[in-house]
């Protein structure tokens, strides 16, 4: 695999990342260490984890893997924080208050074994903590030596300029990640986030570039999914998440991209991977694998190679719907602007 630097940091992390959310629950001990084993065998040095991940179970399994093979030097390791962790969680055992990311974090390091990780994320914005709060707090963890850097996840685009503009005019530690849904079937973070990233220099780390599986081609528009699939094994999950993506645009991206797929010989899981890797400012892919054979599927996405032509007709056939207002609006009176460029 290839390097790219952490947003503006000059940390390099492998393009793609395995994510680990899976570990504890869908994916039992010995093969998430088999994942592990065989994803750094591949060149991937990026592992990103999360507290609420299995109830802190998938950093446990992490944790025991590092042991065993003495260490994380020649890793990078990024975890989040921000969610309750179990069911039976108090009211200040969640959010980004000082104190819940303080216990946060130093539980996080507990599991994974470590006494730092290089990547430290809130996991989702916190509308009852000031973001004053957790940006200091965070600061402070990378003072501490217990964080080498600073990431977000989930957030908006007002939220994401907030972070960054208290970390420069407080001389805070810099936001240098955002780690959001991206993928074929979900590109609504084009409407500002990647922009405002692409500006702040702060790189993209895509979760779910599979679109859930949708972009696999295992999901069909006449059959409600069942069996050992994601949306199939979780009824009450699968009948929502399915009805949502079971419209004429996704179906018109899933031909597409098997189209392609064919083209090049691979598989429609490859190709969505490609072209998220294609995208700018996409530091690294986080692959949710659950299984061996799935990890293997999509380190072969390094080998997929889209042409030009390619990525647009995939761009045209996913462009997201805009909003009329403001979105629309401001395209429309910026053409006139944009074409006098190409006079």
């Amino acid at each position: 695999m290839q390097l790219r630097t952490l947003g503006r940091s000059g940390l390099l992390v492998s393009e793609h990342c395995l994510g680990t959310m899976t570990f504890g629950a869908e994916t039992p001990e010995n093969d998430a260490h088999a994942i592990l084993d065989a994803y750094v065998s591949a060149g991937g040095t990026f592992i990103d984890t999360a507290d609420v991940y299995a109830a802190g179970e998938s950093e446990r399994i992490v944790g025991r893997w590092l042991a065993a093979r003495g260490g994380a030097d020649d890793l990078v390791i990024a975890t989040k924080g921000r969610f309750p962790v179990g069911p039976d969680a108090r009211p200040n055992e969640q959010g980004l208050s000082r104190g819940h990311l303080t216990r946060a974090l130093d539980a996080s390091l507990t599991r994974l074994g470590v006494d730092h990780v290089d990547l430290y994320q809130v996991h989702a914005w916190d509308p009852l903590t000031p973001a004053e709060e957790w940006m200091v707090t965070l600061d402070g963890f990378v003072r501490a030596g217990k964080v080498r850097h600073v990431g977000v996840s989930n957030l908006t685009g007002w939220q994401l300029q907030r972070a960054a503009m208290l970390a420069r005019t407080e001389g805070l530690s810099p936001v240098v990640t955002l780690q959001p849904q991206y993928n074929l079937l979900a590109r609504d973070i084009e409407l500002e986030l990647t922009d405002l990233c692409a500006l702040e220099g702060i790189g993209l780390l895509p979760w779910s570039p599979l679109g859930g599986g949708w972009l696999t081609g295992k999901y069909r528009a006449d059959a409600t999914p069942t069996g050992a699939t994601r949306l199939g094994e979780d009824p009450e999950r699968g009948v929502e998440a399915y009805a949502k993506r079971n419209v004429p645009r996704t179906y018109a991206v899933l031909a597409e991209v098997e189209r392609i797929a064919t083209d090049h010989g691979s598989t429609m899981a490859q190709v969505a991977l490609a072209w998220v890797g294609a995208q700018p400012n996409v530091d690294s892919t986080i692959l949710g694998v659950r299984t061996l054979a799935q990890l293997e599927d999509n380190v072969g996405a390094l080998e997929v190679d889209l042409t030009v032509d390619e990525l647009a007709a995939l761009d045209a056939v996913s462009a997201p719907e805009v909003p009329d207002y403001p979105y629309g609006m401001i395209r429309r009176v910026g053409a006139p602007r944009l074409a006098a460029l190409d006079g």
